[in-house]
């Protein structure tokens, strides 16, 4: 088992290195390099899909740390499903990439944000979380800026700008979670955090991993990146990266906050947000990438919601809050693999994305028409494929939480019946919009015809469109949403079986008759509610003189109007004249401060030689040390005790009529001084001296050189 969860990991990264290199020798053989290593993943993912077994593999000495992983039920369903949309997408990607350039560095990036992708999903603690997390960011920024045009730069530059700053602020969490909980270990934090705020920690962590998931109001990079990316990498950045913020937002709502309804009603009210605007941005858009970027956006929210819900009913039965979350986890994945990808078939057959220029393009392709309409039928939620499963758990978990309120069961709940019952109306009408918007790119692409008849023409003749190898990965992949939505208790359950131990539900709970009327209606009514947006709102509305049109407000859009100016002008402008403030108040210290603080060094200077004076007068009596000389030194000392002695002889003997008394040692003590302090004037002349004439000296033989070369 432990190797098989290094290969997991380790295989695609070293795999990356070796295809760059073999890339620049043969073109096939890297692509074929690819294909077997995205094929060897997911072999190994089923070897590794063993249900609710856990498992835990470390790396030791990593940082300090080591790296840690493990295996669960939620854990090994994800890592198949991110295997498998590497595999479907690398399938698709030497077709896809025929005419661009650099392809060695896209499949470089992607063999090694595979290996991140799963080591995310795998880890065991957040450490490892964090260090795998960031590679995958930072890789799959070579995605989005693959083009290098303008436009894939600048939104690369909003991704990675997303993912820099999120990163910061979750590493910034994990720290103050460790400060406070001395543990980084998942598995240990729910012990952990009993008793503990968490509440800063949460909210920082929350950011970076909100970031990456895409959820309001962090969600700019999404319809940004993707309508500029490759597009078999916009299928890995929606169905599988953003599902790794997911994962994280998961480890904080059911490991260290799961009590909490605060945590809960907050990210219930983002997810509402998130859900809404996300459907609202997408109806609007008629960028075919960019409605599809816009749709990752709300049903982020949508599993955002669920969250929210299974934190809030955490006290009661959260079963189907906890099941319908998973579960729209893993169709939102397949959704976007699919949707996404016959977005790649269409660009690279038409190089548009603008709905009036593809329009009429899939009219008589019928598999591609096909695969089209099983994600689109599963992501609007509609009976018989995947979507309404999911959604229904989701939509029953609203309801479940209004009977609660409605039968006095919840004592610390912070929204009322009537609030939660608005909710939930939000709720439908957001899958109605979903409806709408998928219907709107359906009947654009598959039914119009192009108003250009020589277009249609070019359309309709183009075959083949795909070459086999592309249409059977994508068919299969679209083949598994109807069976997973019309034998849910056969698949879907059982796999909200192995997971749900993750979100913290360790029990079955009650079967749920998903076909019965009380589930069907509330799909229905989203469908009605998509039905009349669509035939009002987009036929009447968004269209003028047949053409589709961008009626969203320009002053709404966040990055430009708020993030950019906020980023680039507002806060560099605040800090700049914090700065200059911080200067000139800093020139006044630097004139004031030395003036006082001299003023003070000579009060206290006075202070304490008085205090000293005062100390030798009284306490400390001034006493001669042993040896002590009044002056002098002892050389002065020996010779002015000999002058004195000599002098006392001669006033005995030659001047015994007329004495000498004067004190000798005192009078050579003066002259040696004097003789000291003319020595140093004559030695710091001499040296003055020596100064100038070596300057001199070296000007003249620089001006020597200087004429010698000339």
């Amino acid at each position: 088992m432990d190797i098989l969860i290094y290969g997991l990991v380790f295989l695609p990264i070293a795999a990356a290195f070796l295809s760059f290199l073999l890339g620049r020798k043969t073109k096939t053989g890297r692509d074929l390099l690819v294909w077997s290593v995205v094929g060897i993943e997911f072999v190994w993912s089923l070897l590794l899909f063993r249900g609710t077994e856990t498992v835990l593999v470390t790396v030791p000495g990593v940082c300090g740390f080591g790296l840690n992983f493990t295996v669960d039920g939620f854990r090994s369903i994800y890592v198949v499903i991110a295997a498998f949309m590497w595999l479907v997408t690398g399938l698709l990607s030497p077709e896809y990439f025929a005419h661009y350039r650099n392809r060695n560095r896209y499949y470089l990036f992607l063999l090694v944000t595979l290996g991140a992708t799963v080591a995310v999903f795998l880890s065991a603690d957040l450490y490892t979380t964090f260090v795998f997390f960031e590679i995958m960011s930072l890789c799959s920024y070579v995605w989005v800026a693959q083009d290098e045009k303008e436009g894939s730069l600048r939104a690369g530059g909003t991704y990675l700008a997303v993912a820099v700053i999120g990163g910061m602020v979750l590493l910034m969490g994990i720290f103050l979670l460790y400060h406070q909980t001395g543990t980084m270990m998942i598995a240990e934090l729910s012990a952990a955090a009993k008793g503990v705020n968490l509440w800063p920690a949460a909210l920082c962590m929350f950011v970076g991993f909100a970031g990456k998931a895409g959820a309001y109001p962090i969600h700019i990079w999404l319809p940004k990146a993707h309508p500029v990316a490759p597009a078999p990498a916009s299928a890995l950045l929606s169905g599988i990266l953003t599902k790794t913020g997911i994962f994280g937002i998961l480890v904080i709502s059911c490991k260290m906050l799961l009590h909490d309804v605060r945590w809960g009603a907050f990210v219930l009210l983002i997810g509402v947000i998130t859900m809404f605007l996300g459907a609202l941005l997408a109806l609007f858009s008629v960028n075919f990438k960019r409605t599809l970027a816009c749709s990752s956006v709300s049903q982020i929210g949508f599993i955002l919601v669920g969250v929210g819900m299974l934190v809030l009913l955490a006290h009661e039965n959260n079963t189907l809050a906890v099941r319908g979350t998973f579960l729209h986890m893993v169709n939102h994945s397949l959704f976007k693999l699919i949707l996404f990808l016959v977005a790649a078939v269409i660009y690279q057959n038409t190089h548009k994305l603008d709905l009036n220029e593809i329009r009429g393009f899939g009219r008589n392709k019928h598999l591609l028409k096909f695969c089209y309409l099983m994600g689109a039928l599963g992501i609007g939620g509609i009976p018989g494929w995947s979507g309404y499963v999911s959604k229904t758990l989701l939509h029953e978990g609203i309801v479940e939480y209004i009977h609660a309120l409605e039968g006095g069961h919840l004592h610390a709940a912070l929204f009322s019946a009537e609030a939660m019952k608005t909710i939930e109306w939000i709720f439908l009408i957001s899958g109605g919009l979903t409806v709408a918007y998928m219907c709107k790119l359906f009947v654009a692409v598959f039914l119009e015809e192009n108003r250009d008849s020589s277009v249609q023409s070019r359309y309709d003749s183009r075959k083949p469109y795909w070459k086999r190898v592309s249409a059977a990965a994508l068919t299969a992949a679209a083949c598994i949403i109807p069976v997973l939505g019309m034998l849910p208790g056969f698949t879907m359950d059982r796999l909200a079986d192995m997971a749900q131990g993750f979100l913290g539900v360790h029990h079955a709970g009650h079967p749920v008759h998903y076909f019965a009327w009380v589930n069907l209606k509330g799909s229905l009514i989203s469908i009605a509610i998509g039905a009349v947006l669509y035939l009002t709102v987009v036929r009447r509305w968004m269209m003028a003189d047949g053409i589709y049109v961008n009626r969203w407000p320009q002053w709404l859009d966040l990055e430009e109007k708020l993030y950019r100016p906020l980023l680039l002008n507002i806060l560099p402008g605040i800090f700049g004249w914090l700065c200059g403030l911080l200067d000139k108040l800093m020139d006044v210290l630097a004139g004031i401060l030395p003036k006082v603080g001299a003023g003070i060094a000579a009060v206290l200077d006075i202070f304490t030689d008085g205090i000293v004076v005062l100390l030798r007068k009284t306490v400390y009596r001034d006493a001669r040390c042993h040896g002590e000389l009044e002056e002098g030194n002892a050389l002065t000392h020996a010779v002015g005790v000999s002058l004195n002695l000599l002098e006392e002889l001669l006033n005995k003997t030659i001047w015994r009529h007329h004495e000498h008394r004067k004190d000798l040692e005192h009078w050579f003590v003066l002259k040696y001084a004097a003789f000291k302090e003319n020595a140093t004037l004559i030695g710091r002349s001499l040296s003055f001296g020596l100064v100038l004439f070596c300057l001199g000296l070296c000007a003249t033989l620089v001006y020597l050189l200087i004429s010698a070369l000339r």
